[in-house]
């Protein structure tokens, strides 16, 4: 007989943290995309939270003259493959690894010419250390610091960090693809 007395309090509590968790999602969202960024080699500058809130991410930190600079081909594919499904690809290019191109227009060439670049690409950041922009000190809070250029995040529709790999582990691999299809 308490027990039915109780029922209507145990509904409105549960009722109550269902609402905080979805605040909580959503502050967490903010925190991670709540930047503006120019984009690469343009003046256009990018509300991250407009573009990539409460959507699956894969993002990476690029440099234009790496080892791994062709995995921008690969990083391409990958977007051609999902972004009908809505994944969306964040390149981040940084100099921190002294791998960058000196100009902006260079590694724009990089990228989209020789590359074919099509998911978004952005002006040059710090991506690890003190200088670290916030959006990669979240993740690295999250995950960790990039290792070396190309190192991977996937980040699902609530702005975690769910899966990372490093820069030898290609693109369209397929522990990457997997990762990938597990936040559609």
């Amino acid at each position: 007989m308490r027990t039915r007395r109780f029922a209507p309090l145990i509904a409105s509590l549960s009722v109550a943290m269902a609402t905080i968790t979805m605040q909580a999602t959503a502050v967490a969202q903010e925190g991670l995309f709540n930047h503006q960024l120019r984009r690469l080699h343009s003046s256009e500058t990018i509300d991250l939270a407009k573009r990539f809130a409460g959507q699956p991410v894969l993002v990476v930190n690029t440099a234009s003259h790496c080892g791994f600079t062709g995995q921008f081909k690969e990083l391409e594919a990958v977007y051609q493959l999902y972004k009908d499904k809505g994944l969306k690809i964040a390149g981040f290019s940084s100099d921190d690894f002294k791998q960058e191109a000196g100009s902006e227009a260079e590694a724009a060439e990089v990228c989209f010419v020789n590359f074919g670049v099509s998911f978004d690409m952005f002006a040059s950041i710090h991506v690890r250390g003190p200088k670290a922009h916030p959006l990669f000190r979240e993740i690295a809070r999250q995950s960790e610091e990039p290792r070396w250029n190309f190192h991977k995040y996937v980040i699902d529709r609530n702005g975690k960090v769910v899966a990372t790999f490093p820069s030898r582990v290609e693109p369209d691999a397929a522990e990457v693809r997997k990762a990938i299809e597990q936040v559609l």
